[in-house]
């Protein structure tokens, strides 16, 4: 059996850019770590703080899902197929680069930080006609229990990719338990705790560490204090173009 895989919060890759401070839970950019580059299909996982009125310039994307998820603060985007919005705290936005698009991400205030997860997975096929979408999350949905944000499919809850992925956030008070039971059999299970603490797999998890957990099919965690966590149900397999 496959071992749990840890990953702690003062591991992960580090970058200061003044305007920008990322932590880099996989190879990316000048943080190279080959036993780091991916799970399944997961690429990339940053956890980005972005300085008042600074923000990414104009830059292109192809064949990858890119999720954001701001946890403070707003950012403003802007992409080439027409898209100009807000993305703030509470909502979910996803891009299919597909066959490309340009982009641009900005804070769009001039005295507060914008905090946000910036997460890649590969999709599960290429050159699909590039899509933007943002939803606006009900945080009561996921009081106490899993409240799905993103999945495969165009007619279930939250946004979709083009990937066999479910993602879903909890809040927990402290003591209280959550199961689940991972949507596909060959998936695995990347938990990131957002705040507070956790136990599972008897394994105690603080303030921005994660665990992948690859052989299990339901798994069951406890808040040994308030938490906040996302989880991630995703393909271990990666796609044939990739092999």
């Amino acid at each position: 059996m496959k071992n749990n895989i840890i990953i702690r919060a003062n591991s992960r890759g580090y970058a200061d850019h003044g305007w920008l401070k990322s932590y880099h839970t996989f190879s990316f950019a000048n943080y190279k770590n080959e036993d780091r580059v991916h799970f399944g299909v997961l690429r990339v996982l940053n956890d980005d703080l972005v300085a008042p009125g600074m923000g990414f310039g104009t830059h292109p994307h192809d064949n990858m899902e890119i999720i954001s998820i701001p946890l403070s603060g707003e950012l403003s985007h802007k992409d080439s197929i027409g898209n100009g919005t807000i993305i703030k705290t509470g909502e979910i936005q996803i891009m299919s680069a597909g066959t490309g698009i340009n982009h641009s991400e900005f804070n769009p205030n001039d005295d507060v930080p914008s905090q946000f997860l910036q997460i890649w997975l590969f999709p599960n096929k290429l050159n699909v006609k590039p899509r933007y979408d943002q939803i606006t999350l009900n945080p009561e949905n996921r009081l106490n229990k899993w409240d799905q944000i993103l999945s495969p499919n165009p007619d279930d809850n939250g946004v979709w990719i083009h990937q066999d992925a479910w993602f879903s956030l909890a809040d927990l008070d402290k003591d209280k338990q959550l199961e689940y039971t991972k949507k596909e059999k060959n998936n695995g299970l990347y938990l990131f705790v957002l705040e507070g603490s956790i136990f599972i797999e008897n394994t105690s998890l603080g303030r921005r560490d994660a665990i992948g957990i690859i052989e299990k099919d339901e798994i069951t965690l406890s808040a040994t204090e308030n938490a906040k966590i996302l989880l991630m149900d995703i393909p271990m397999e990666l796609p044939d173009y990739l092999k």
